[in-house]
Formats: structure tokens, C-alpha cells, sequence
């Protein structure tokens, strides 16, 4: 399935399978090492004081960056995004898991962006469909959890998505992820998550102890 990118959930291929959807940035790419950078190469900084990127964004002389130069930094950061490097242990969970149920890759990159993100995943050997998505994640991940034997995972950094898998696919295992330390005391754990953890390790003990259950 390596080299498919789906525009939309439901076109995804899926074998029936439990199945577990994954995140790409903070879960399986260490998207603000790659971000600081790219901004150093443009003499800016990011200011980790918080886990948003609109006001953390600053020059050599902590002037703030305004909000619509952020929004154009990162959109033409995200077309460079297939040199980020990968979050310890993603790769080598997934391959263990691999055997055991489907894995789709759930990023919310728009269609002129996803190359870059494709050939991100293949050169980390990351051979799973990736499905784009813009905004709140819950509908995809009911369509895809939909469509799938039960259990299913869904792995994310933000908050705000899990919450939206809670709503809208409430029977989905949510997992909290961060994987850069750097990010971690910026965070609570995620109430909406069955499980915050702090690293793949931990996930994936998870998701066979789920598995096992089932």
C-alpha cells in the first residue's frame, strides 16, 4: 500500500482488519525540530512558552511575528516536510503492529502538500496509506473506524483531536502522544485519551493488551 494518498477517508484501503490510525506530526515526525529549522535558516525562532505556533513565532530581537506571515512560513514549511526526522520507536512499533491490524496515517496536509509528506513516511519506511484531512479529525476517524473490526486506535498529539474521535467515534481507543520532550510540559493529559503515552513503548503494550482482550 506504500505510495497511496486518499483525499478522502472512505477510499482508504482497508482489509476488515482492527485498526489503528496514526497522526504524523509529534507522533510518528518530529515536526518542530524540522520547523526551528527552517525558521533559523530565516533568522526567526520559535518560543516554546506554549504548545501553539501563532505568537511563539519570533525574530533575533523576540519581535513577534504576525499571525498571516506565520500562516505563509508554514505553509511553505510544509512542503519541505519529507527530510523530518522520526520519533524514536514509531517505526519499529508500527512494524511490530503491523502484522496484527491495518495502519492508516490521518495528517492534516492538503493536497499540494502530501507528497512531501508521502515521501516523509517512505523514506522512514513507514508503508501505510495516508489519508489527508483539514481541521477536526473526528469524522474521519468514524468513517475509517466504521469501516474496520473493532478495536480501533487513533494516536494524536492535540487534544482538540482526540476530543473530536471522542464525540464523533466514542468506541475508538484514543492514545495522547508527544514525541518531542520538549513539548511534553507544555500539555496536560489529554481527558479525552484512554491513555497518555510517553512513548511508543507504551502505546504499543497498549494497543496488544486491547488486542488480547479482544
Amino acid at each position: 500500500m506504500s505510495g497511496l494518498v486518499f483525499n478522502r477517508a472512505e477510499d482508504a484501503p482497508l482489509s476488515g482488519r482492527p485498526l489503528l490510525i496514526v497522526d504524523a506530526d509529534e507522533v510518528l515526525f518530529l515536526f518542530i525540530e524540522g520547523l526551528m529549522n527552517f525558521l533559523a535558516e530565516r533568522n526567526l525562532i520559535l518560543d516554546l512558552s506554549s504548545y501553539r505556533l501563532h505568537g511563539n513565532i519570533k525574530t533575533q530581537e523576540r519581535t513577534v511575528v504576525s499571525d498571516a506571515e506565520v500562516t505563509e512560513l508554514l505553509i511553505a514549511f510544509r512542503q519541505t516536510v519529507d527530510s523530518l526526522a522520526c520519533v524514536e520507536g514509531a517505526r519499529e512499533s508500527l512494524a511490530r503492529l503491523s502484522p496484527l491490524l491495518d495502519i492508516v496515517v490521518l495528517s492534516n496536509v492538503t493536497k499540494a502538500q502530501a507528497p512531501a509528506r508521502l515521501r516523509n513516511l517512505e523514506r522512514h519506511g513507514f508503508a501505510y496509506p495516508l489519508v489527508t484531512n483539514g481541521g477536526l479529525k473526528g469524522p474521519a476517524v468514524k468513517t475509517l473506524a466504521d469501516r474496520s473490526s473493532r478495536p480501533v486506535f487513533f494516536v494524536d498529539d492535540i487534544p482538540q483531536q482526540l476530543a473530536s474521535a471522542a464525540e464523533e467515534a466514542p468506541d475508538v481507543f484514543r492514545i495522547h502522544l508527544i514525541g518531542d520532550e520538549r513539548l511534553k510540559p507544555l500539555l496536560p493529559p489529554a481527558p479525552q485519551a484512554h491513555l497518555r503515552a510517553e512513548n511508543w513503548r507504551q502505546a504499543e503494550a497498549f494497543i496488544c493488551e486491547r488486542l488480547a482482550e479482544a
